[in-house]
Formats: structure tokens, C-alpha cells, sequence
């Protein structure tokens, strides 16, 4: 009877061991992670408005007073372009007729979204050079001559220089002096009264008297030759105290 027994006591031993070991190895749950919220990355900033730009320049950038330049500008990213010196706000993009009285400095400001611009330029003004007259047109000496040189006249039966007669005579010799090449006759004059030999030698003395007051006014004596005519060339044929005057005189004439 004691088999028995000790088969059924093995055979219970058996199972609780068998009992335990598969207790111990029993497998633990698995552990799912806990989902957590995924976060959006924060959008970009928006683009900056673009800078605002500006030229200006001065065409002629150089002048004389009383002439006038071209102001010419462009501009681009820009709501409002204002130039000084008193032109004020203006388009964006243009030009100007300007005429300042001295040198100046522009300057143009262009606003914008984007901040501010500003440019510059710059107009020299001189001072008009001074006038200079035209020289005289050149002229010959021919015509020089007839146009300055003048005749001394006489009183009656005398071979004096009076003082109309000095007056012509010096503006001859100052014409003179300022064309050193010209030469020139003296001719003596006389009315028709007297003798022919008389009045020739009147002539002569006339026309010696005009000589030596131009020689005394510094013209050459080298320059001057003489001749009576007497009462033979008139310049007057009339019979009257008038046209005998006109007869009365020292006649120069270019050689």
C-alpha cells in the first residue's frame, strides 16, 4: 500500500512545481507610450518692404549767372520725393528748369515703406565775364585819313593859325600820330581876290603855317611836303564873303 502513496505524493509535487514555474514565468504586459501633441514650428516673418533709392543730377552741373540747367531725378520703391531750395515735392521720377543766382546744393529726399533716401547736386554759378567792346572794324589808311583829318581856313590876306584853325589841327595830329605810314601834302589856298602871284605866294605861306604847327605837335617833318595853289583850284566858285572862306585854306591831302 505504501507505492500508492508515494506515486500520488510524487505526483503532487510534480504539479506544484510545475504550478510555480509557469506562475514565475508568466509574461509581464507590454506598455504602450503614451501619444503626445506634435508641435507647429512658428510661421516666418514677413518679407521687408524694399529700401527706397534716388538720383540727381544737374545738366550743366556748371553756369554762367542769369543761365539755366536742367535738374533731372529718378526714384523707385517710394511714396512721396520732395526736392529743397524751394522746388518742394515733386514726382517720382522727372525734371526741372532751374536758374539760381549763386552756386547751390540740391537736395532730393525719397520716402518709402522701406525707410528714406536722399541724393545731392550740386549748380555752379559764375560771374558773367566782363563785355568787351568790339575792336573797331580795321579800316584803310585812305579812309582813315578822309574820315579824321580836317582843313585849317583862313582870314583874309593872312596866313595866321587862328584858333579854329588850331583846333583842327591838333585832332589832325593826334589822328596822325596813331598811323605813323601815312604821308601827306599840305596844299595853300586862297580866295579869288588879288593877283595870281600874290595869292601863290599867299598859298605857300599857308600851307607852311600848317606844316610847322603839325611839326610842333610832334608829327614828322619827313612825313609833310607843300604846295601853293593859289587862286587856282577853288572849292567854291561863288562870289560871296561864304564861298571865299572856304577858299581860304591849308587842304591836306594823303600822298
Amino acid at each position: 500500500m505504501r507505492k500508492p502513496l508515494f506515486l500520488l505524493t510524487a505526483a503532487a509535487v510534480v504539479l506544484l512545481a510545475l504550478f510555480i514555474s509557469g506562475t514565475g514565468c508568466a509574461h509581464k504586459p507590454q506598455q504602450v507610450p503614451t501619444p503626445t501633441s506634435k508641435v507647429e514650428p512658428p510661421p516666418p516673418p514677413p518679407p521687408q518692404p524694399p529700401a527706397p533709392t534716388i538720383s540727381l543730377i544737374a545738366s550743366p552741373s556748371a553756369i554762367e549767372k542769369g543761365q539755366s540747367t536742367t535738374l533731372s531725378w529718378t526714384s523707385s520703391n517710394t511714396t512721396e520725393v520732395t526736392i529743397d531750395n524751394g522746388i518742394g515735392m515733386v514726382e517720382s521720377s522727372g525734371s526741372r528748369s532751374i536758374s539760381p543766382a549763386a552756386s547751390t546744393t540740391y537736395s532730393a529726399r525719397a520716402t518709402g515703406p522701406g525707410g528714406n533716401a536722399v541724393a545731392e547736386a550740386r549748380v555752379t554759378v559764375a560771374a558773367p565775364p566782363p563785355v568787351t567792346p568790339p575792336p573797331p572794324p580795321a579800316i584803310s589808311d585812305s579812309e582813315f585819313f578822309s574820315s579824321n583829318i580836317k582843313d585849317a581856313l583862313f582870314d583874309y590876306d593872312k596866313a595866321d593859325i587862328r584858333d579854329d584853325a588850331r583846333v583842327a589841327l591838333q585832332g589832325d595830329a593826334r589822328a596822325l600820330g596813331q598811323r605813323s605810314g601815312i604821308h601827306f601834302s599840305i596844299e595853300g589856298h586862297c580866295d579869288e581876290r588879288g593877283s595870281e602871284k600874290y595869292n601863290l605866294a599867299l598859298g605857300d605861306k599857308r600851307a607852311n603855317a600848317a606844316r610847322d604847327y603839325l611839326v610842333s605837335q610832334g608829327i614828322n617833318s619827313s612825313r609833310i611836303d607843300t604846295i601853293s595853289y593859289g587862286k587856282e583850284r577853288p572849292f567854291c566858285e561863288d562870289h560871296n564873303e561864304e564861298c571865299w572862306q572856304l577858299n581860304r585854306r591849308a587842304h591836306l591831302v594823303m600822298r
